[in-house]
């Protein structure tokens, strides 16, 4: 049955460097879509501009955005309003410590969780907050800053110690001047999700070359392209058993137990 209250589609898909997230995504969308029967309702949690909720709106599902930014809010706000999907998405000022005041009801489908667990202050707690706000066996995108890209990349720049530093500390950090607070490792990420009633279901590094490539290599639409299906063909690899983790970005699918 067709929804009528659908919009049509306004190619309001998400940048190139994401789009490998909003693959997963949407197929995990469309998914548990046939399977309830209806469109979803999903929580972006710190989803500031709406660069996925719109997107995820367009397909005709229900997002509610937290955010702590009351100006990346009014610019999703904006956004929502020139898709033409207002009606769809409910913007909410605040952080996963507050999300039992946006949805009591536990009744959310899907949250998604992107660029959150880095710096909230713990990281354990608000994995435990979003669990409370899924429906039963509702699902999780999560996506974390993966510490083996930085390693990487601190290497191939000169700077062993820093990428000696990344390697070994505790949060994934390069040194006490590093701008982000922490980073993953897939081992991480699997103990937390699986400490906070979560089984993971995929696991994939994202951006496994993109954030390596100079920005002077990728001047068409062709380099893009190209670049894009390198990423996809790795993903579908053997041999990302070893390269998946060197994601800039580890990204994460999975269910409340």
């Amino acid at each position: 049955m067709v929804d009528e209250r659908r919009p049509a589609r306004r190619g309001g898909a998400p940048s190139f460097r994401t789009q490998a997230i909003w693959s997963t995504v949407r197929k995990l969308a469309a998914t548990r879509e046939a399977q309830l029967g209806r469109p979803l309702s999903v929580l972006d949690l710190g989803g500031g501009t709406g660069g996925l909720a719109v997107p995820l709106a367009e397909l005709g599902h229900d997002i509610t955005v937290v955010d702590p930014s009351p100006d990346a809010l009014a610019a999703l706000e904006r956004r929502a309003a020139e898709s033409g999907v207002a009606e769809r998405i409910t913007a909410r000022q605040g952080d996963a410590d507050s999300l039992a005041e946006v949805r009591p009801d536990a009744g959310f489908d899907l949250v998604c969780c992107h660029g959150v667990l880095e710096v909230v202050d713990d990281p354990a707690a608000a994995l435990a907050a979003v669990a409370v706000a899924l429906a039963p066996d509702g699902h999780l995108s999560l996506l974390v800053a993966g510490r083996l890209a930085v390693v990487l990349a601190k290497a191939l720049a000169g700077d062993f110690v820093q990428a000696r530093e990344a390697l070994t500390s505790t949060d994934g950090r390069w040194g006490r001047t590093d701008p982000l607070p922490r980073r993953f490792d897939i081992a991480q990420l699997e103990a937390l999700l699986d400490g906070n009633g979560f089984t993971s279901e995929h696991v994939h590094g994202v951006r496994v070359f993109s954030d390596l490539v100079p920005s002077g290599t990728i001047d068409s639409a062709a380099d893009r392209v190209a670049l894009l299906e390198l990423e996809q063909a790795v993903a579908e690899h053997p041999a990302y058993a070893v390269l998946g983790e060197l994601g800039a970005g580890i990204h994460v699918l999975a269910r409340r137990a």
